[in-house]
């Protein structure tokens, strides 16, 4: 997949640095997109000085590579490289993944463009927000949640005019969570209306990518060296459990995911009794749930379920099994890219509803304690998170405003304090 190295069709160059000009001088939006005008805005509200040269200091190693290691999108950058970095490459255009926070995690490309772009700070472990460098389309793409393609001038930071890019946000296919940004730099190329649909299509592919792994292969995308032998049991985020088992995925109704769940949970195993106990505050006949774990058994892999007690004869390991072993060992961040909901969310019974209260509880904690700008933001702006006031105050006390969101977790708090 090649890429164009025709030029930009948007305004001539010099009309782009008079209008840059004008604005500077009286705020002025004439001859200017309406996206690059308020980003600008934004720029200068934050205190951005678009003459002077940009400073600011770098991730060290240590701390870079363990964002690298424990960020959802790690798992993508080979999907990146040979769709997009190979053939950006060979046209002498630099690739950026960022967080959601808008931190470069990876610059990848032509190596001596990468020089050059180290001059004005574009390189790993940089912040590269609008607040930070002024407009730019990671940080720009970051703060809109949208694709936008930003053409030499109408960067506001002098510093970087002589560049152009192209950006799209990723998210997470399931919690609709911000992960971060993919973009293109370089010179006129990077903004052409090819590479903008380049990058946006690299975009698609790495979501479809995320949404096939977690579907295929249930969490071992999150731990595949714990989860390569024996079975594999999905109840976080979805209607229903999926067990994994070789090449094959079973998908269960609610009934039969709750006995799954409180089966994985019971390293004793359970009796009919204590399983009715579990799934209902009511009086269920024991016999009942014995046909109803008769046709469960049915479903599943041969002699896999055993009675008396009712138990598992293989190693069926969880998603929040695998949840709680990242936290165990400190790794929030795994973690977080891991917890893709709640624990069977549409059911009713009570001890899932401790199993989903414990560990969501357990997660908003280790999160909130761990101070993290990205992981708050991935964990708060999901169908989870979204209305949970105390994640979008930390996340705005943390942030500050020097983030690409700043301005939309300041309107969400003032939203859910008012409601």
């Amino acid at each position: 997949m090649g890429l164009s190295r025709s030029r930009s069709p948007q305004d001539d160059r010099r009309g782009a640095e008079r209008a840059r000009e004008a604005f500077l001088e009286q705020r002025t939006a004439e001859r200017v997109r309406p996206e690059v005008y308020q980003s600008w805005l934004r720029s200068l509200s934050d205190g951005l000085d678009p003459e002077a040269e940009l400073r600011q200091e770098p991730l060290a190693d240590d701390a870079l590579r363990a964002l690298r290691e424990q960020h959802p999108l790690a798992a993508s950058m080979p999907l990146i490289r040979s769709l997009l970095t190979q053939s950006a490459a060979e046209a002498g255009l630099l690739v950026a993944v960022s967080d959601a926070a808008g931190r470069l995690l990876w610059v990848e490309g032509d190596s001596a463009l990468r020089r050059r772009a180290e001059g004005m700070l574009f390189l790993p472990g940089a912040d590269w927000t609008e607040q930070a460098v002024g407009t730019n389309a990671p940080g720009t793409a970051l703060a809109v949640d949208r694709a936008v393609r930003i053409h030499r001038a109408e960067h506001l930071a002098r510093q970087v005019t002589p560049w152009s890019c192209s950006a799209a946000p990723i998210h997470d296919p399931d919690t609709g969570a911000m992960l971060g940004a993919l973009d293109l730099t370089g010179a006129d190329d990077a903004s052409t209306p090819q590479s903008f649909a380049l990058v946006g299509a690299t975009v698609a592919a790495v979501e479809a990518q995320l949404r096939i792994a977690r579907l295929t292969s249930g969490m071992a995308r999150h731990d595949p060296a714990g989860v390569a032998a024996g079975h594999r049991l999905t109840v976080l985020g979805g209607g229903g459990a999926t067990l994994s088992s070789g090449d094959s995925v079973r998908k269960f109704g609610l009934r039969h995911s709750e006995l799954l769940l409180l089966l994985s949970e019971s390293a004793d195993g359970m009796t009919a009794d204590q399983l009715a106990v579990a799934l209902s505050d009511e009086d269920r006949p024991s016999v009942t749930l014995r046909a109803e774990i008769s046709r469960l058994r049915a479903l599943l892999p041969s002699r896999l379920l055993l009675s008396r007690p009712y138990r598992f004869a293989g190693d069926v390991r969880s998603d929040i099994a695998v949840v709680r072993d990242h936290l165990d060992r400190g790794r929030v961040g795994r973690a977080v890219g891991a917890y893709t909901g709640p624990v069977l969310p549409d059911s009713e019974a009570p001890a899932v509803i401790q199993i989903r209260e414990q560990l969501h509880a357990r997660m908003r904690n280790s999160i909130l304690k761990h101070g993290d700008s990205d992981l708050l933001l991935r964990f708060a702006d999901t169908t989870f998170g979204r209305d949970d006031l105390q994640l979008w105050e930390a996340a705005e006390a943390l942030m500050g405003p020097r983030s690409p969101r700043s301005d939309t977790v300041a309107a969400r708090v003032n939203r859910l304090r008012g409601s």
